[in-house]
């Protein structure tokens, strides 16, 4: 097999041919047909997020076909379409897992970081958390659904019923997003990198009501915004940006630091929660619904060669969707 792997961070990723790896007991081995770059994966090369300690492979947007089964997988068959999320195990012991908040598990293994990804032409996947795609799904288009939308979707269920929704940092989730609420009947209110007339012209395409910079106060009060930027100063924006009882919900796993900010900006009843990787069951949920929302994913391919090309044009905001790689 061939992998893209990460030896310390910071350092660009390095080609290496390994022996084909074995899935154990409970696993499957996942012939990766197509691989998306998801900002988490910028987060691990770049060291914003603590480094394992080993060398590892990224990539967690990952559809490919089943190609071994290790003992006890009973669910999966030999040549089957498989998506493999970011939660890549769970303990399924402690009280979150028997809570059913097995996001939060207090033992889990996540893919492309703890344990190895996709940014390769093979994977090793726990059974449990490779998800049964259509046998026709397309594979470039439905890669960045497996963190991207899943996470997007988390996220939407937490704002709630909001009719009128902000979405801060127009990237790959949130123009999947869009599509979701404009098919729900919701407004959606976009807000890119200031000057960046071409991501709003963008989300204006796929259904947003309004599109401005993040410097700019949307045209009316927000019942909810979620923010996919990595980016503190958001937080008080947003918070400033949502009607009386509104709710600001953080997307991302990692985000600089929030500035202060008055009491005032929360008071009135105004909420702030943040989401925490994604469950099973976001996928049972999402994936039908994508399909009647007819979401389109914009992309951009790369070979897997080129991984770090991917990862710089994501990290200077140069790709309108998302970036994937191809083995």
């Amino acid at each position: 097999m061939r992998a893209m792997v990460l030896a310390a961070p910071g350092e660009p990723l390095a080609m290496e041919e390994r022996p084909d790896p074995a899935p154990g007991e409970g696993e499957v081995r996942v012939a990766v047909a197509a691989c998306a770059v998801c900002r988490t994966d910028l987060h691990v090369v770049d060291g914003d997020l603590p480094f394992p300690g080993h060398p590892v492979v990224p990539g967690h947007e990952i559809v490919g076909k089943v190609d071994a089964l290790g003992a006890g997988v009973r669910d999966l068959r030999p040549g089957q379409l498989v998506g493999v999320p970011w939660l890549g195990h769970t303990c399924g012991r402690c009280d979150y897992c028997l809570q059913g908040r097995e996001n939060l598990c207090d033992a889990p293994l996540f893919t492309g970081y703890t344990r190895d990804g996709g940014f390769a032409s093979h994977t090793i996947a726990d059974a449990r958390y490779a998800f049964a795609l259509e046998d026709h799904a397309d594979p470039v288009a439905t890669a960045p659904l497996l963190c991207a939308g899943l996470i997007g979707w988390r996220c939407l269920k937490k704002a709630g019923d909001a009719a009128r929704l902000g979405l801060y940092g127009f990237g790959a989730a949130a123009h999947i997003l869009a599509q979701v609420c404009a098919w729900q009947g919701r407004e959606v209110y976009a807000f890119s990198r200031p000057g960046d007339t071409a991501a709003q012209r963008f989300a204006r395409d796929l259904g947003a009501s309004w599109a401005g910079g993040a410097d700019e106060p949307p045209p009316r009060a927000l019942d909810a915004a979620i923010i996919f930027a990595p980016v503190g100063s958001l937080v008080p924006a947003a918070l400033r940006a949502v009607r009386k009882g509104g709710r600001v919900v953080c997307g991302g796993i990692h985000m600089s630091d929030i500035p202060a900010f008055p009491y005032a900006l929360l008071w009135q009843e105004r909420e702030l929660v943040s989401v925490a990787n994604l469950t099973r069951e976001d996928a049972r949920e999402f994936f039908p619904l994508a399909r009647q929302a007819r979401v389109a994913t914009h992309t951009r391919t790369y070979p897997l060669a080129e991984a770090n090309r991917a990862l710089a044009d994501l990290r200077r905001g140069a790709l309108n969707g998302a970036a994937v790689l191809l083995p």
